[in-house]
């Protein structure tokens, strides 16, 4: 790996003018697919936790925690607790760059992958509501929050370093290898609970077996950790994060100098999150309580259409880098709100089509989610990135993603499936809205 020069990229420049062909003299040479490694392995381990979570809000929540009410009313309540940790997430991403300014990259991201393993973990452990009462949703609650205040603070700053050392070329290629981890993350998951639903009785899975994949999310997370601080406390990789500028900064003076950015990208991703949780959490509630399907082969369904968003977040790649990120994600949006408009015919079905709403939807999941992520947190400066594009990935999640289940569940019930089409469509506008203002601000710039 080539020494560091002396020279350092000019810190007001916007991060997307540098890349392994143009970076300047002094730029540090580091192969990009040793990054991606790193990127997609604490993708995964992360996106597994939650959909860990996820999935056991449908098929173990609502009946451990919520004995009380319907299973509606349980669902919808273990959605609401869903959603918490993408609240805690933007608190625990402000904390924690505050940690890492005082105790380094290293202590950080130690601090909060051990929060977050242990947070997860913890559920394994949690008493039913039959023996604790209401003490156990208090606890399932409080452990949720900690999950999204860890895994705001295990930015690492290793998607924006991908960025700044793709080739010219192959932006969108490398840009789309970080989302890789969401698709993977969901099929680990799926397939785990698959295999204890199948094998185990109802009351086994119930009392023990749902308690497994917490287990398991925390001997992922102790390898992710392992693989991420090879990568980000050697020298070399210090001294490149370092000569980015990716460096936490405080979040008043990046919302002062460029907050408008955050918002922009936030909204820009709105299609692609919102479709989301609608392709994996929220078919599996509305087909359990329709009684439409089996959980096992919805299970079945989703795993394979996680290998699908696989297939189209590595297409997105070679899209954008043809077509260009933004309008590659701006098609896409266009796309889901046709998709939209065919919801309710699909998933108010018989199994067939309940099976092409999913297999579809993680298709074009796959295509849009694999470019949401840099497609505007590119224009922030150099010295706001590594700040900004963790908080625009946090605050995308809370407004595109977090309460996605609990809304599509509710309105479904109440207004008919019209409700999912409403709330893609509404993403999908939002998403044309804010690449056109992005688009508009750069022409102005």
């Amino acid at each position: 790996m080539s020494s560091i020069l002396q020279q350092h990229p000019d810190p007001s420049a916007p991060i997307a003018d540098y890349d392994a062909g143009e970076v300047p003299a002094g730029h540090s040479k580091v192969a990009p697919g040793e990054i991606a490694v790193g990127v997609v392995i604490g993708r995964t381990s992360e996106n597994f936790d939650f959909f860990v979570f996820g999935i056991a809000s449908v098929m173990v929540f609502p009946s451990v925690f919520f004995p009380f009410a319907s299973r509606l009313d349980g669902t919808l309540m273990s959605f609401a607790i869903f959603a918490m940790a993408f609240i805690a997430r933007p608190i625990g991403t402000t904390l924690f760059m505050d940690i890492q300014r005082r105790m380094g990259r290293g202590f950080k991201l130690t601090l909060a992958l051990f929060l977050l393993g242990t947070s997860t973990v913890g559920m394994a452990f949690l008493p039913s509501y039959s023996v604790l009462g209401g003490g156990a949703i208090v606890l399932l609650a409080f452990f949720r929050l900690l999950q999204g205040f860890a895994l705001g603070g295990s930015w690492d700053g290793l998607p924006s370093l991908l960025a700044l050392n793709a080739p010219a070329a192959k932006r969108g290629w490398y840009s789309m290898l970080g989302q890789l981890g969401a698709p993977i993350g969901f099929m680990i998951a799926g397939a785990l609970f698959l295999f204890l639903h199948g094998n185990l009785s109802n009351d086994d899975f119930m009392d023990w077996g749902w308690r497994y994949p917490f287990f398991v999310a925390f001997a992922i997370n102790v390898v992710a950790l392992f693989a991420r601080l090879r990568l980000v406390l050697t020298e070399e990789y210090t001294q490149l994060l370092e000569e980015g500028n990716l460096e936490p900064i405080g979040i008043t003076e990046m919302l002062r100098a460029q907050g408008y950015n955050l918002f922009i990208g936030a909204f820009a991703a709105l299609a692609s999150y919102a479709l989301f949780h609608l392709v994996t959490v929220f078919p599996l509630s509305w087909i359990a309580l329709n009684a439409a399907q089996t959980l096992d082969s919805v299970l079945i369904v989703q795993i394979i259409g996680g290998a699908l968003g696989v297939l189209g977040t590595i297409a997105s790649g070679m899209l954008a880098d043809r077509f260009g990120r933004r309008n590659t994600l701006g098609t896409l949006a266009v796309v889901i709100g046709i998709f939209a408009l065919f919801a309710p015919w699909l998933l108010g079905g018989g199994p067939a089509a309940q099976d092409a709403f999913i297999l579809i939807g993680f298709a074009l999941l796959g295509i849009s989610y694999g470019q949401a992520s840099g497609t505007v947190t590119a224009n922030f400066l150099a010295r706001f990135r590594y700040t900004g594009a963790a908080l625009t990935s946090d605050f995308a999640w809370l407004i595109g993603a977090a309460f996605a289940p609990l809304v599509a569940l509710s309105l479904s019930v109440k207004f008919g499936l019209a409700a999912v089409s409403v709330y893609l469509i509404s993403g999908a506008a939002c998403t044309l809205v804010a690449l056109r203002i992005n688009r508009a601000l750069e022409s102005r710039d």
